[in-house]
């Protein structure tokens, strides 16, 4: 991707989605937004708990809390499963390392659109959300080294698993933006942008965060 392409994704996608547990912006605010290895490693937890978690499927959100932190909840993993990595991923990975890697990382959508299908999916359409609505130029502009772009929904095997291996995510000079111009809408040569660990200034980049059911913005929390 070259400059002026980075430039024409960001006027095409000037906000980036992020949506989190209901009630969470507080501490988003305060810690970061942290990816779920992150979190793993601020609430200290560790052994085959810390494995469930990071290397196996989630079927439902899993709650965690430490002293002198407010509780935290880590989402489930219901658009994925076994069965649809093993015939998306190649002979060389196993599901457990699809997982490890996207625990890894924080992931952001590029269009209100990709929002609204995971808020009206049937798992989550009757849940309220905190959204958070980034800057993309900002976002960008600091954490530019440590971003990587993915042209499909790389937590997702339902109803079809595209094939994938961790080359699926490109840094921002390596993604081949002009192949997927070619192919695609303004809206979908970028799917998702994840950065690694964790963001810990996120509440500098945030222009807003609103809880949201389904299409339906039911306030405007920050």
């Amino acid at each position: 991707m070259t400059d002026a392409e980075l430039d024409e994704l960001i006027a095409n996608c000037p906000t980036l989605y992020h949506m989190a547990e209901c009630g969470s912006w507080p501490a988003i605010a305060k810690y970061g937004l942290l990816s779920t290895s992150a979190l793993m490693d601020l609430y200290q937890v560790g052994g085959a708990r810390r494995a469930k978690i990071e290397l196996a499927h989630r079927p439902k959100s899993v709650a965690i809390a430490a002293d002198g932190l407010p509780g935290a909840v880590i989402r489930d993993q219901i658009p994925m499963s076994d069965s649809g990595l093993k015939r998306a991923l190649p002979p060389r990975l196993q599901p457990s390392d699809w997982y490890a890697l996207l625990n890894s990382k924080v992931f952001f959508w590029l269009s209100l659109e990709r929002l609204h299908k995971l808020t009206q999916a049937e798992a989550y359409r009757n849940h309220i959300h905190d959204v958070l609505e980034v800057d993309t130029r900002s976002l960008v502009t600091a954490h530019y080294e440590r971003i990587s772009l993915c042209p499909i929904n790389s937590g997702c095997t339902k109803p079809m698993p595209h094939p994938r291996d961790e080359n699926i995510f490109s840094s921002i000079p390596q993604y081949p933006y002009a192949y997927w111009r070619s192919r695609r809408g303004r809206l979908e040569r970028v799917v998702e942008l994840a950065i690694d660990y964790s963001v810990p200034d996120i509440a500098a980049h945030v222009r807003s965060v609103v809880a949201k059911r389904g299409k339906e913005t039911i306030s405007v929390i920050y």
